[in-house]
């Protein structure tokens, strides 16, 4: 594994990569940051962005999520994966805010994942983005960007990223740290066709070094 020293060296680079990395959910406040993360989960970013302006427009306050009737919500995010589940958990997290929150969005990470459909990544999320607390949200990027560098483990679990992360970052990078990591993996370090022979973490990353040799003998 790399250790503190070598994986803020990688991230310095991937910062010069991807310097105004941020968060690319399109939102106008914390509400509407929360119902796009709930419904980016399995996701893409742009097919959500393509989905909330109309959304939005419609719907302004958690009062008028809890006003509507669930099949016409489920309707207006049909085009979303996992609608359903999406659509009820908004309806539920919207009724929480308002009973127990006065309609506002808890700052604390611990308050939020007690809303329905809001995990530990979700709260990181709108904590770091909307309220400016340094957080590091492990999505599917994060996750394959550090295995793969060798930051974690590959057994690691995501809460155990998560907090490998944590370690090795300094806290005032975290927020920023975590955008960069999503550009790197999202637009470089893809799933399926990383872009290895141009990378360069090349010299430093055992498995864009394997994946170089397997395209040499074919």
């Amino acid at each position: 594994m790399l250790s503190k020293k070598q994986t803020i060296e990688a991230l310095d680079v991937i910062a010069n990569m991807y310097p105004d990395a941020e968060c690319e959910l399109t939102h106008s406040n914390s509400f509407e940051l929360l119902i796009a993360v709930v419904l980016s989960a399995q996701c893409t970013d742009a097919l959500v962005n393509k989905v909330t302006p109309r959304l939005f427009s419609k719907y302004k306050r958690p009062e008028d999520y809890v006003r509507v009737p669930l099949e016409e919500l489920e309707q207006d995010i049909r085009s979303i994966g996992l609608f359903r589940s999406k659509a009820k958990n908004i309806k539920k997290l919207a009724q929480a805010l308002l009973e127990e929150y006065n309609g506002e969005v808890p700052k604390e990470r611990d308050e939020l994942v007690k809303l329905a459909g809001v995990g530990r990544k979700t709260a990181n999320v709108v904590t770091s983005v909307a309220f400016g607390v340094p957080a590091i949200a492990v999505d599917t990027h994060v996750e394959r960007v550090s295995k793969r560098l060798a930051i974690c483990r590959w057994k690691d679990n995501v809460r155990e990223v998560e907090e490998t992360l944590m370690k090795k970052i300094p806290e005032n990078r975290w927020s920023d740290s975590h955008h960069q990591l999503i550009f790197f993996g999202r637009y470089h370090c893809k799933a399926q066709s990383p872009q290895c022979g141009i990378c360069p973490l090349l010299d430093r990353c055992r498995e864009g070094q394997k994946r170089m040799k397997v395209q040499k003998k074919i």
